[in-house]
């Protein structure tokens, strides 16, 4: 096991010297912002110690802003990766001093989702969140804009006209995007599906509408049979891909706009027919890409977190800052494609 890293260390990698490392650690003299700001990011880098006083001393003169977030399904790892990935974009905002409130909201009723965003709303400065469109939603968003919380929709769009902004994929691009993959990748032309957690998923409902309008304008010699809803659950999902590969044997390819791919992948290694279908799903995660890797999944169609995280904690210091946009407006962020040669 590695020895802690010392303050020598730290100053190495910061490309400062010992001296200026204990300045900024005791606030004992003025140390120009961009070289204390060198020494925190060298702390992160080198895992030192001290990194929770570096940051007090670093961001203490700037402006606190409190910014809340509510995601799903606290047990997947998509999830878990969103919620680093915001903690850290709120650390790192090089203008404020953020705190990062993330809860999770496991049960999808409307009542519950909007009584979620009533109570985070309540103690943060804006809220951003991901979520079926429902009216109730809607109702508390135009509550919460009205006391000055700007309400933002993550992944999956709702509250459309009242929210401050959408940011995610463009859905209806990603939709044509599995459909552009299918009718390429598949020998013959078939019969095809897409599964949908739900159609109050704004977003599942237009990469439906994409990946149709794909096929209807692009390869009318395949045949969309009629969307399957997985409520993005595991074990229906499984249960439906076998159904549907023993009721369409000519079944060429399928597309899981929404979650629960899991299902399909286990159900395709069950009938040992991986290579046998275009299968395209959407998140990189250990499963996806251990079924990219053994071709069972054909491409994965992923959500660049990082980024997304990035420009959603911008967009919401803004909004609190400036007020209420004048236009409600939408972030699209450039899709990510992985196939079992790039992962």
């Amino acid at each position: 096991m590695g020895s802690r890293p010392t303050i020598a260390d730290l100053a190495k990698t910061a490309g400062v010297s010992v001296a200026t490392v204990d300045r900024v650690l005791n606030g004992r003299h003025k140390v120009r912002e961009d070289t204390a700001r060198r020494v925190y990011d060298a702390a992160n880098e080198i895992g030192f110690h001290a990194v929770g006083l570096l940051r007090q001393r670093v961001f203490e003169g700037l402006p606190q802003y409190r910014l809340g977030f509510i995601l799903q399904k606290p047990n997947h790892h998509f999830y878990q990766s969103f919620k680093r990935e915001l903690e850290i974009a709120v650390q790192n905002h090089p203008c404020i001093r953020g705190v990062a409130q993330i809860e999770f909201c496991a049960n999808q009723t409307p009542s519950e989702l909007a009584d979620k965003l009533k109570e985070v709303g309540a103690r943060n400065q804006a809220v951003a969140m991901t979520s079926p469109d429902y009216p109730a939603l809607t109702v508390t968003a135009e509550e919460l804009k009205a006391r000055g919380i700007p309400v933002f929709s993550l992944l999956s769009d709702f509250a459309s006209g009242i929210r401050e902004g959408y940011v995610g994929l463009n859905n209806r691009k990603a939709g044509r995007t599995a459909a552009w993959m299918i009718a390429k990748a598949a020998k013959n032309p078939g019969k095809v599906a897409v599964f949908v957690g739900s159609h109050r998923f704004h977003g599942h409902e237009l990469r439906e509408i994409g990946f149709r309008s794909y096929f209807r304008e692009h390869a009318p010699d395949f045949e969309v049979l009629d969307t399957l809803v997985n409520l993005e659950t595991v074990e229906i999902t499984h249960e439906a891909t076998l159904d549907l590969l023993h009721r369409h044997p000519d079944l060429v390819g399928f597309y899981v706009a929404g979650g629960g791919m899991e299902g399909a992948i286990s159900a395709i290694r069950e009938e040992k027919l991986g290579g046998k279908h275009v299968i395209v799903v959407n998140e990189l995660t250990p499963i996806s890409r251990a079924a990219l890797a053994d071709e069972i999944v054909t491409m994965a169609i992923a959500t660049p977190l990082a980024n997304l995280c990035r420009e959603l904690v911008q967009l919401m210091v803004e909004a609190v800052d400036t007020g209420p946009a004048t236009a409600p407006g939408q972030t699209f962020l450039p899709l990510e494609i992985y196939v079992p040669e790039n992962i």
